[in-house]
């Protein structure tokens, strides 16, 4: 492994650290309002307006979709894995078929752009 992508690999490391010290600091202090809430009204309304109703509901959203993400990761990273080698054979042909789609899109916009052109052009024309 070359100098760079160890320090990418280096920084990444830290970075899930962090993440992970700053979850359970969140985790550590929910839990305190939570104990404090049924003996507070107002500290109850206020946990349970919108927009922390809705703060939660976006962490709540992006820690399911990085826990999705991390057991694919893993699972394609774990070489000794059949599902992985699957996996990694899925992802291949998926690239490849998105890069036909990617070309068959930029085609169809193409044709599209020269139909609109051509009926915009021909749209003051009077008929024969």
């Amino acid at each position: 492994m070359d100098r760079e992508t160890q320090a990418n690999m280096d920084e990444i490391h830290l970075r899930i650290l962090r993440v992970t010290e700053d979850l359970r600091a969140i985790q550590q202090e929910l839990n305190c309002a939570a104990m404090q809430a049924p003996t507070d009204p107002e500290l109850m309304e206020a946990l349970s307006e919108q927009p922390e109703m809705d703060t939660l509901q976006v962490l709540k959203s992006s820690l399911d979709q990085m826990r999705h993400f991390l057991w694919f990761y893993i699972q394609v990273m774990t070489n000794d894995s059949e599902l992985g080698e699957k996996l990694r054979q899925s992802l291949r042909q998926d690239a490849a078929s998105r890069g036909q789609e990617n070309f068959e899109r930029q085609l169809q916009n193409a044709s599209d752009s020269i139909m609109l052109r051509y009926l915009s052009d021909h749209k003051n024309r009077k008929p024969n």
